[in-house]
């Protein structure tokens, strides 16, 4: 690999350089018909190869012998995060990951991108701040981000239009809500910026998170087409754990966002088990075997979630005069799941969908990318496929029943719901 700089801080941009765009071109230009396929053999496949440095830095590192490169950061560095004194940071942050960085300006990066056919994203979650990059494997390059104060002033345009844009989509405010309902502080956060410190946060508070929690204890690098021994000269960022974790406690509670809308969405959840164990594996499990299909003229839809992080619920949408019969319709089956009404053919085929959607999600390099990254994030290790498959067919009826009972029915519950509410129940009637 090729130009491959190391950056001094975070956020960084990893993007492609430019100066390969000519041989890109030509490449593309040259008759198909004249190319010949390879005649060598194919290269054995390789493992995930995980390795944590002393310094705390996880690296992953697949090499699957493709001309293209994916190579992602995972910072623990999500909403959860951002504190009362600077609530929606990390909303901000990942809008200013394409700006102008100390190696080029955000105009040279757009131009550079596109001339080979590159892509650039950046996601956030509750818990995470992604950066990802695909480009050709020879033109992998890393720049470090330079806050410029006139540049975070023009953002507040593009945070306004972010919310406007979440606000148009009913799931968000209903999920929005019912964390802000379930936890006390850090998880109860927003993933967006809420209005009182919409363009009001400034460019010291975002060095200053950025110092707290982009450090190599709370990151890990994953790379796709590239060799472990790139990825250990790829990083140079601030050392240590970071900032303290301020811990979320789940409580419980209810929010009701009253307005005219004709369709009530309603979300009644509880506290689920924590990623990666049997609980959760049980609950991925009555998921599919609760399933989704009660639609009609007034029941617009039923889905029974695993929201993050850690809720499992049933998220309704119907019409404002039928809202209490479908909710507590749909309530009604996770009872009757809890008494034992699930039989053992249930089982088996909820645990062939699991498995079939696990596998249909790390077919691609980007799914991957994502499973392998929060893998080793979490757990600074990597399971293989076949492992994870395995821990699903070990669930059992019983499993699922007790997941029901002691996580649900029997559990302290969170409701959150929008629109009409005249006929929506509270929680302590559903």
């Amino acid at each position: 690999m090729r130009g491959v700089r190391s950056l001094n801080d975070l956020p960084f941009l990893i993007w492609c350089h430019h100066n390969a765009s000519a041989r890109w071109i030509e490449a593309l230009t040259k008759p198909l018909a004249a190319r010949r396929a390879p005649t060598a053999a194919p290269s054995p496949p390789e493992s995930v190869q995980v390795s944590k440095l002393l310094n705390g830095l996880v690296i992953t590192s697949l090499e699957n012998y493709s001309p293209f490169s994916n190579v992602g950061v995972f910072v623990k560095a999500g909403s959860r995060y951002d504190t009362l004194e600077n609530q929606g940071v990390s909303h901000v942050l990942r809008l200013a990951a394409k700006l102008t960085t100390k190696g080029a300006s955000a105009f040279k990066i757009c131009r550079g991108v596109e001339a080979l056919g590159g892509s650039l994203s950046v996601t956030s979650s509750t818990e995470t701040l992604a950066y990802t990059a695909n480009c050709l494997r020879d033109d992998l390059v890393t720049t470090a981000q330079d806050v410029r104060p006139w540049e975070v002033e023009e953002l507040t345009s593009r945070v306004k239009v972010d919310k406007a844009v979440a606000q148009q989509c009913p799931l968000i405010g209903v999920i929005e809500k019912l964390h802000e309902a379930a936890y006390k502080t850090a998880l109860s956060n927003s993933l967006y910026c809420p209005d009182n410190m919409v363009g009001r946060i400034s460019p010291k508070q975002l060095q200053s998170f950025v110092q707290d929690n982009c450090t190599t204890g709370r990151m890990a690098l994953v790379g796709l087409g590239v060799l472990r021994q790139v990825g250990e000269g790829f990083l140079s960022v601030r050392s240590g754990a970071g900032a303290p974790v301020v811990k979320s406690v789940y409580r419980g509670g209810e929010l009701r966002v009253q307005n005219h809308e004709d369709l009530v969405h309603a979300v009644i959840a509880s506290d689920g088990g924590v990623t990666g164990s049997v609980e959760a594996d049980a609950f991925s499990v009555l998921q599919r075997i609760l399933g989704t299909g009660m639609h009609s003229e007034t029941v617009t839809n039923v889905e029974w979630l695993s929201f993050r992080p850690q809720l499992f619920g049933v998220y309704t949408i119907a019409q404002a005069a039928s809202a209490a019969e479908v909710i507590k319709a749909s309530v009604a089956q996770v009872r009757a799941a809890a008494e034992g009404n699930v039989s053992e053919a249930d089982i088996s085929r909820a645990k062939s969908q699991v498995k079939a959607e696990y596998l249909m999600s790390v077919e691609g390099s980007d799914g991957l990318m994502e499973e392998i990254g929060a893998q080793a994030l979490n757990t600074a290790a990597y399971q293989l496929p076949d492992t994870v498959l395995q821990a699903i067919d070990t669930i059992t009826t019983e499993d699922v029943v007790k997941v029901t009972c002691k996580k649900n029915v029997d559990a302290k519950k969170t409701m959150a719901a929008s629109g009409h509410l005249v006929n929506t129940p509270f929680m302590d009637e559903v």
